[in-house]
């Protein structure tokens, strides 16, 4: 179902190429409303390193997009529940629950979630095996930890959510477009390599190893564990308790029979990031670091043939006055030291306004060697905030300054 929009009509409504939607205006920005509009994007990835803003801007796109007349759901991995704060609700868990107090386009409707990572991952196990099968995998000590703390398991299972969520929404006709914030990984890339990773880890020789005696029986245990294997195994029990083996070998024979389950999920999810009906938008801060992330990720998306929306930056830094520059307001600054009057209120503002010009300097700058980095790119510009982001009004101001581009 498409939205109903008079403000964000779709310039040019096919794909430029395989990996790329055409979000751009004429001057290099960020056509946010066209890509919010476009009714043939039923995804939209909010990726980027951490801290960048990722939560703030999928909550803002999922707002404006419902009061356009969207039907929404936007996932978060965001442990902090910022999101539910800014939703103004109380509870935010693995079932998506309504936004109230919108002002609603004609069709439009938002829910919200958190990804729940153990109950997701419970949910693929159940899944993929038999009653009982499931239920000696669920309680098994070493599963409960590789699902709530395995490296990238986090990044996995939001892919393996957004799965569910799409497949629902395909069945059901629930929503027509899903928002995902994705985990606040150190690096973006994390998110795109996490079900290789853990199919790396099913595959892995120690997994096979400990496979082994489940599927050949006793005799072929002792063929299997060499002595310098034993002398590790001896090891691993010393440090962590001679349980732990026992529970790793139950594990990995439990879920022997669910591998190519797994693999299968992880290239169906990895699969469903290159379709014609997603959107990559990746955010970055006005920072060296966090733009030349912003650049990996880009060049990563290109070489997995991935659809690029569209870039955000947030939190640039304006100054009220752009005349008054760094260097004039510190030499009158200087000024009014040199006349005695440097613990006047005049000269405290005009110190705060130079170091804000030096601040937004820096930032036009960055950002202006991203841009000339890679031309063609479409992005927005979002400036800091004058306070933090609590309600749904200030949701709308963030999605306001986004679809300025």
């Amino acid at each position: 179902m498409g939205a109903s929009r008079t403000n964000g009509s779709r310039t040019n409504g096919s794909r430029t190429d395989g990996s790329r939607t055409d979000g751009s205006r004429t001057n290099g920005g960020f056509d946010v409303d066209a890509l919010l509009a476009d009714d043939t994007v039923g995804i939209v990835v909010c990726c980027g390193s951490g801290g960048v803003g990722k939560t703030t801007t999928a909550a803002a796109l999922g707002v404006r997009a419902a009061e356009a007349g969207r039907k929404v759901v936007v996932l978060t991995i965001d442990p902090a529940r910022r999101l539910a704060q800014s939703l103004g609700l109380t509870v935010l868990d693995n079932t998506p629950r309504a936004v109230t107090g919108l002002d609603l386009g004609q069709g439009g409707r938002l829910d919200a979630m958190m990804l729940d990572m153990k109950r997701t991952f419970d949910e693929v196990v159940e899944a993929h095996a038999t009653p009982e099968k499931a239920a000696q995998i669920l309680a098994n000590p070493f599963y409960v930890a590789v699902s709530s703390s395995f490296a990238g398991t986090q990044e996995y299972m939001a892919m393996e959510k957004l799965g569910q969520l799409r497949a629902q929404a395909d069945r059901e006709g629930t929503w027509d477009l899903v928002i995902v914030d994705t985990p606040p990984s150190r690096s973006a890339l994390d998110f795109l390599d996490a079900p290789k990773r853990l199919g790396s880890f099913l595959d892995g020789r120690f997994i096979r190893l400990l496979a082994a005696p489940a599927k050949a029986g006793g005799r072929a245990y002792l063929k299997v564990f060499s002595a310098g294997v034993t002398l590790a195994t001896q090891t691993l029990s010393k440090v962590l308790g001679g349980q732990m083996l026992i529970d790793v070998q139950t594990f990995v024979a439990a879920l022997d029979t669910m591998f190519g389950g797994f693999r299968e999920r992880a290239d169906q999810t990895y699969a469903l990031l290159k379709q014609h009906g997603t959107a990559f938008v990746v955010v970055a801060a006005p920072e060296r670091d966090a733009l030349r992330e912003a650049s990996y990720f880009l060049d990563r998306l290109g070489e997995e043939g991935m659809p690029l929306a569209g870039v955000v930056v947030n939190r640039i830094q304006r100054v009220a006055a752009p005349g008054l520059t760094a260097a004039r307001a510190a030499a009158a600054e200087e000024s009014l030291d040199d006349a005695g009057a440097g613990e006047s209120t005049t000269a405290d503002l005009l110190r705060l306004h130079a170091e804000v010009a030096r601040t937004a300097a820096r930032h036009a700058a960055v950002v202006k060697r991203f841009r000339t980095g890679h031309p063609g790119t479409p992005v927005a510009e979002v400036p800091a905030a004058s306070r933090d982001i609590h309600d749904v009004e200030g949701l709308r101001t963030i999605g306001d300054a986004l679809a300025a581009g």
